[in-house]
């Protein structure tokens, strides 16, 4: 079978790659926790914080505790052996983890990115992710660049065939490093592809990325990703066979650029499915194994404009995932990203987020840390297993944007309704910060708190009053519910006397409603209250409520309206 064949069949483990070798053998003193002591000490914590009933056996617990990721695949809350009886774990392609510091490389003015990229370069970075076009002035972007050293992977902007010569004439005898990548995008004309893996052929360097993070940064979740990347470079594979390019010497041409995100497994697993479909790919076309280039970038759409230092944890959760899934070169993205341009603080912390990692943590020192591991192999199974479904869906010509429309619709639920939280922005948010200044334009995608972003923008242009029942003890916790509820939407709170603000949200106990929330309601709107809002499930003589699973953009809109 060639490239130029459908990609039909399912996904079954490539036989040419090897089973790591030796066991490790672990004694342990007492008897082994039973599953039912598991369920049973699960049990417990849920009865006590009430997600589990009197009634509900201790076996709940795996329906309760069991997510579902945007692509409906179940994630167990434990790793069982069960998970993976049916799975082959000895013919899983491996890679050796992300050892190269990748830094970004974008802008107008050559003199000041040279600057930036040479500091990068000083201070541990160790290749080089460039955007550049026919237009470029590349020497002087590069001047000082030891290329044999650092490898420079491209980002055509415009013509890659003029761009890709750009650099060749800039290396003239130079033997670039290993890694090196003119770039061409997986998307680019058949020509154009051609042209540029005959380049790199005889430059003995990279020709393609096929970049699966533009998918993710439109939204596309794990699968979408997977299953768009995969089929993309099966097409340039036929395109490059078409030309007299055998897939066995067009296949280490490319290199994969996937999106890390913050939920460190689904990243792990999603980087190892990627592998996985890889090795399928060259198998269903009966080419010589050839390990997977990946390069990882921390996702933008998971960033925030605001409390952006979260940003840092967001980042190096994301960096750690990547380089224990494999990934061969790390871009860890900015905190500041999201305000603008990022500044010389946002570069170099980025940088040394990765290089801590690798330097300090030695996280990339061991080979595929996660094999092995019954979670992380059942998930990578079931990725890659659905990511070779939306491939072959695609190639029978579904739609990615309607897709990619369905995943963005329903975490635009999930963050709505805060089940799928967003630290400094949708919780704990701070209305009196100040964010950083920066020049340019701010980031370009659209975050997954858009919504609370696009409220945050605009204050509301007047405050809630908190009117309180009974002592402080009983109260606090649903008062400080509703107003870090109201603050995330840009709502400040008021206390005290009530001066007649027009919406009012009443915080108390279920009790202190019953007794007393039908007069103090009525008194409110005696006094000019136009909303009375009630922290907790509705109640006859509230407007409005707001509770745990609350729609909260709605919530805030609504209330919003009233106080404009």
């Amino acid at each position: 079978m060639t490239a130029q064949d459908p990609v039909d069949g399912g996904l079954a483990e490539p036989e040419e790659l090897e089973p790591p070798q030796g066991t490790l053998a672990l004694e342990l003193d007492g008897p082994a926790a039973t599953r039912a002591d598991w369920e049973r000490a699960a049990a417990a914590v849920l009865h006590k914080s009430r997600r589990l009933g009197e009634a509900d056996p201790d076996s709940t617990v795996w329906d309760k505790l069991t997510r579902t990721t945007l692509d409906g695949i179940a994630v167990s809350p434990l790793g069982t052996p069960e998970l993976t009886e049916s799975l082959d774990l000895g013919t899983r392609p491996v890679a050796p983890g992300g050892r190269d510091l990748r830094v970004e490389v974008r802008g107008d003015d050559p003199a000041v990115l040279n600057r930036e990229l040479l500091a990068d370069l000083e201070g541990g970075a160790t290749s080089l992710w460039l955007h550049a076009g026919p237009g470029t002035d590349i020497a002087a972007l590069l001047d000082g660049v030891l290329l044999d050293l650092a490898p420079v992977v491209l980002e055509p902007a415009g013509d890659p065939v003029a761009t890709a010569r750009g650099l060749l004439d800039h290396l003239g005898d130079t033997t670039p490093a290993p890694g090196t990548n003119l770039g061409a995008p997986a998307d680019a004309a058949d020509d154009d592809l051609v042209a540029v893996a005959r380049l790199a052929l005889d430059a003995g360097v990279a020709a393609v990325v096929v970049d699966a993070s533009a998918v993710h940064d439109r939204g596309a979740s794990e699968v979408q990703e997977l299953g768009w990347s995969v089929l993309a470079a099966v097409r340039v594979l036929r395109v490059l066979e078409g030309a007299g390019i055998e897939v066995d010497v067009a296949a280490p041409l490319l290199e994969f650029r996937y999106a890390a995100t913050d939920e460190q497994f689904l990243t792990i697993a999603k980087l190892r499915a990627a592998r996985l479909l890889w090795a399928r790919v060259l198998q269903v076309c009966a080419a010589a194994p050839a390990q997977q280039r990946q390069h990882a970038l921390t996702s933008r759409p998971m960033m925030s404009r605001y409390e952006p230092w979260v940003n840092m944890v967001r980042t190096t959760v994301a960096a750690f995932a990547a380089t224990v899934g494999g990934a061969d070169a790390v871009t860890v993205q900015p905190f500041d990203r999201p305000l603008g341009r990022p500044d010389a603080l946002g570069r170099r912390t980025a940088r040394n987020q990765m290089a801590l990692l690798l330097q300090e943590s030695h996280v990339g020192a061991v080979t595929d840390p996660a094999g092995g591991a019954w979670a992380v192999e059942r998930l990578t199974h079931d990725l890659a297993e659905a990511g070779w479904t939306f491939l072959q869906a695609l190639e029978k010509g579904a739609s990615l944007d309607d897709a990619v429309a369905g995943t963005v619709a329903e975490r635009d639920r999930q963050v709505a309704t805060r089940r799928r939280p967003i630290t400094g922005l949708s919780e704990y948010p701070n209305l009196a910060e100040t964010l950083p200044q920066r020049d340019g334009e701010p980031d370009d995608v659209r975050h997954y708190g858009a919504a609370f972003e696009a409220l945050r923008d605009e204050p509301a242009p007047a405050a809630v009053f908190l009117a309180t029942l009974g002592p402080v003890a009983a109260h606090t916790a649903r008062a400080m519910f509703a107003t870090n509820l109201l603050a995330a939407g840009g709502v400040a709170v008021e206390t005290g006397e009530y001066a007649g603000q027009p919406v009012v949200c009443v915080a108390g106990t279920d009790a202190a409603y019953d007794e007393s929330g039908a007069e103090t309601a009525a008194a409110l709107r005696e006094a000019g209250a136009k909303r009375v809002v009630v922290a907790g499930q509705a109640r006859d003589w509230a407007d409005d409520s707001c509770s745990l699973g609350v729609d909260a953009v709605a919530f805030l809109t609504r209330t919003r309206e009233v106080l404009a």
